[in-house]
């Protein structure tokens, strides 16, 4: 890290060479009807359950494919010998069992160098029962464990009423969609057909049939926890007597929940996980691969691969919303009457995407609330989410700001009144749902991952707090921003950074609340924008960059620790230091340098680390897009403050 009395000076027309350079480069990414889309690679989870979903199925072998998701596994699999979470990341166990079950059931001999540096790996480290609750229902339906190894998930559950302990409307999203289907295979226990009949009895260093359940996770309360399994237990013997009638009527309850949610071939909840899971749900009740709801699924799942000339991953999900929106901000920063012509051209492709008519599940807590938000992915109805409403909205005003345009104002008003609406008690804003906020649900054995909930976070808070700041509301004027500022308040941290809920991690969570706070008027001496201010100043790296590692999310964090800079990172930190008032501050000078240094003949970044989040400690994300919008963004934001008498950035983001 470096100190701030070193400062660096930027030359104006490299500067302005570098933004030309990006700008042209991300135009060249655009689809032809206007907007943009980059792939999202997670780790490889993903591309092995998809070939253990072929196999479970008994699916005819795409040789051509096993080869090219084998060769992308292969070349990820760490210097340790297992599989990690992140690029250059440390060993996870379920990751790396997944990883080697796939490989094994494609035909890479078990002798093979790579398989016996993977097998050493995991059972130097305890052996394959050290498996996460998700691998271990995998392992079940393959029949390598029994379904002792998994808590008891009973059908019955979707029978319960909302005010029970435990609902489905009482967890996220992602965690509903994933889990309803799950429970119809837990209540059914079908079999994968596995027609070469690989298991994967040597990664354990006992007999697999003898997995009992798992310990308490790390982020799990002792009493809730020994509680919750003591519940499990007393289901494990009485679920066997549950009345047949009662179980159909179960059943019926979640194949209709299912089939209201099937969302064409972008499938329910437009993730992987449950797409998968209701193939495997429809195979078990008798239905084949012609019936048109397994079908239309089935298809979706395929509509995630990325296939290249020698290697294949599939995605978890898309993100052209995302994509879409971000590189329109960073469009319009860059300017020019041409590119300000596409960036528009991309906001009236998301317009008509915009959630007018179906209330999804949100509207369970929220029934008076009109819809008005946007989904993540191309078509995802059910569940729009605030963060890419909020981006999308200030987006358009933008335009409006510049153009005087007027065909925006409806869009505007109904993402604000749906954003205003999904405020949480708390004053915060989740990312999809509002007062989820039953926390004792993360210590039930299920949720050994800790991302049962969608509870408020600094990122998404900041960024509907900047939508209505930019909006022209005040403190003063609004009380949802009023409570919204509080809950930032009281949410830093004593080094003077924010969470990153979404994004790695205090640096993107402090990009996102400085943005905020500037936008809504906050003064710039108020003590929390000063040490935030410190921090980031604090962090940057030698070269001029900032950087951070997945590992900050661990329990135990005591304060920021050295990780290699990134482009994306490295713009966030620049951004949220410029919203804050710090345009002539060195350390802006040398991380705008590191940026220009590190550009490549083609006008954009190179970015191999991971920089984004799917759940904290569990799933991490790689937007290839964030290399190629966010560096230019803040190389224009920087040129246009200098150019600026007031050195005041004027929108939210």
């Amino acid at each position: 890290m470096l100190s701030r009395d070193h400062s660096v000076a930027v030359d104006p027309v490299a500067l302005e060479r570098s933004i030309s350079k990006a700008t042209e480069a991300l135009l060249g990414y655009r689809q032809s009807d206007g907007h943009w889309i980059f792939e999202l690679e997670a780790d490889s989870t993903i591309p092995a359950e998809y070939i253990l979903l072929r196999h479970y199925l008994a699916e005819p072998v795409d040789a051509a494919l096993e080869a090219k998701l084998g060769n992308y596994l292969r070349r990820v699999q760490g210097a340790h010998g297992g599989w990690p979470l992140v690029h250059d990341g440390p060993f996870d166990m379920s990751a790396s069992v997944k990883s080697y079950f796939a490989l094994k059931m494609i035909g890479d001999s078990v002798d093979a160098p790579h398989m016996v540096r993977a097998r050493e790996a995991i059972r130097s480290r305890g052996g394959a029962s050290g498996s996460n609750v998700f691998t271990r229902f995998l392992l079940a339906l393959y029949g390598v464990v029994t379904w002792r190894a998994t808590p008891v998930l009973p059908i019955e559950i979707m029978l319960l009423p909302m005010w029970s302990p435990f609902h489905i409307n009482k967890i996220s999203y992602w965690a509903r969609t994933t889990m309803v289907p799950l429970m119809v295979l837990a209540a059914l226990k079908p079999r994968a057909k596995n027609p070469k009949g690989i298991g994967i009895d040597e990664l354990f260093l006992e007999d697999p049939k003898s997995v009992r359940m798992a310990p308490k996770a790390p982020h799990q309360n002792a009493g809730w926890f020994y509680l919750f399994r003591s519940l499990d237990a007393v289901l494990r013997v009485i679920e066997p007597m549950f009345p047949k009638r009662l179980r159909q009527r179960a059943i019926d309850a979640a194949l209709a929940f299912t089939e209201e949610r099937l969302n064409g071939e972008d499938g329910m909840g437009a993730i992987y996980p449950p797409m998968a899971n209701i193939v495997m749900m429809y195979e078990a009740l008798g239905k084949d691969e012609n019936f048109p709801p397994r079908a239309v699924t089935r298809r979706g799942i395929d509509k995630l691969l990325v296939i290249r000339d020698d290697e294949a991953y599939c995605q978890p999900c898309v993100s052209p919303v995302w994509d879409t929106a971000l590189t329109c901000h960073a469009l319009q920063e860059a300017g020019g009457d041409d590119t300000l012509a596409k960036a528009k051209q991309g906001l009236d492709w998301l317009k008509p995407r915009q959630v007018l008519e179906l209330k999804g599940d949100w509207a369970v807590k929220a029934p008076d609330v009109r819809p008005g938000g946007w989904a993540f992915q191309y078509n995802n109805d059910h569940y729009p989410d605030l963060d890419d409403t909020a981006v999308v909205v200030m987006a358009m005003d933008r335009v409006r700001r510049h153009s005087g345009t007027r065909e925006y104002d409806e869009a505007i008003a109904r993402g604000r009144e749906w954003i205003e609406g999904l405020q949480s008690r708390d004053g915060g804003w989740a990312a999809f749902d509002v007062n989820n906020l039953e926390y004792y649900l993360n210590n039930i054995p299920f949720s050994d991952h800790g991302a049962l909930l969608d509870p408020p976070t600094e990122d998404v808070t900041a960024r509907c707090i900047s939508m209505l700041g930019q909006l022209g509301e005040t403190a003063e004027s609004n009380k949802a921003m009023a409570d919204g500022i509080a809950y930032l308040r009281r949410t830093q941290l004593a080094e003077g950074s924010w969470y990153g809920r979404w994004g790695l991690n205090y640096v993107y969570g402090t990009w996102s609340v400085l943005s905020a706070l500037n936008v809504a008027g906050v003064d710039r001496n108020d003590p929390m924008i000063r040490k935030a201010v410190d921090w980031l100043a604090s962090v940057q790296n030698q070269d001029g960059g900032w950087g951070e590692d997945a590992v900050s999310y661990r329990l135990d964090y005591k304060g920021y620790e050295v990780a290699p800079s990134t482009s994306s990172q490295t713009a966030w930190a620049l951004l949220g230091l410029m919203a804050a008032g710090e345009v002539e501050n060195p350390a802006v000078a040398r991380g705008v340098e590191y940026l220009k240094a590190t550009q490549t003949e083609k006008g954009l970044w190179d970015e191999q680390r991971y920089t984004a989040t799917g759940f904290p400690r569990v799933f991490y994300l790689r937007y290839h897009g964030y290399s190629k919008f966010f560096p230019l963004w803040a190389l224009a934001r920087y040129r246009n403050l200098r150019s600026t008498n007031s050195r005041v950035v004027g929108v939210g983001m």
